[in-house]
């Protein structure tokens, strides 16, 4: 359900965080997802083009073009951006996390569950998004992609936070089985994709203890 400060550098020059180019930039994309969104549920997405896209949204097509590729695009934000965007608030563990992967699994929980929480705000959305998704193989394969930079970018995070590079690595991609597991737990349900994550995690936690020796 980011990711991402990472953000787009656009052909004009990069605008910084908080800036009248920033704020104007994500008002306009989020009136392009809002209007595609839209059509995509009234008409199917193959059915909806560019430019009713841009015509629902009140923008040009040269607008649209600036800020996405094609209409696949507008379903997939920047990983970049939306995880930054999905985890701002949390915290850095007190202590580097070096060769422990308790510790860089603990820091994966606090990502994901912060990453979950973000994408299923808006559960309509979430379940449209998702619909779509299944409902075509083009989109899906895209998701597929998404996914993985996500584990590039749990990594990258991890290694801030001091996490030795095969620690980093091994917990990104135990958080991201832990996100797959509970989309299938709870059946893609936004309402209890969280809860359904806690228990992946704590799955995952109880067996690591259980294999420690002594």
């Amino acid at each position: 359900m980011s990711s991402a400060g990472m953000l787009r550098v656009m052909t004009e020059g990069a605008s910084q965080p908080g800036s009248l180019r920033d704020r104007k930039r994500r008002r306009a994309e989020d009136a392009i997802r809002k209007a595609a969104l839209e059509l995509f549920s009234e008409r199917g997405f193959d059915q909806v083009s560019v430019t009713e896209i841009a015509e629902r949204a009140e923008v040009g097509r040269t607008t649209f073009f600036r800020y996405f590729g094609d209409k696949q695009e507008v379903l997939f934000p920047e990983p970049d951006r939306e995880s930054a965007d999905a985890v701002a608030g949390v915290g850095a563990p007190a202590a580097a996390i070096g060769s422990s992967l308790s510790a860089a699994l603990r820091s994966v929980r606090a990502l994901v569950t912060a990453f979950i929480a973000h994408i299923t705000s808006d559960p309509v959305e979430y379940e449209l998004h998702q619909r779509l998704v299944r409902q075509h193989p083009e989109l899906y394969a895209r998701s597929l992609l998404k996914q993985r930079r996500y584990a590039d970018l749990l990594t990258a995070q991890l290694r801030r936070w001091g996490a030795d590079a095969a620690i980093a690595r091994q917990a990104a991609e135990l958080g991201l089985a832990c996100f797959y597991a509970a989309q299938a737990d709870s059946g893609d349900d936004p309402r209890t994709f969280p809860h359904a994550l806690a228990r992946a995690f704590d799955r995952l936690e109880a067996q690591s203890s259980a294999l420690r020796p002594g």
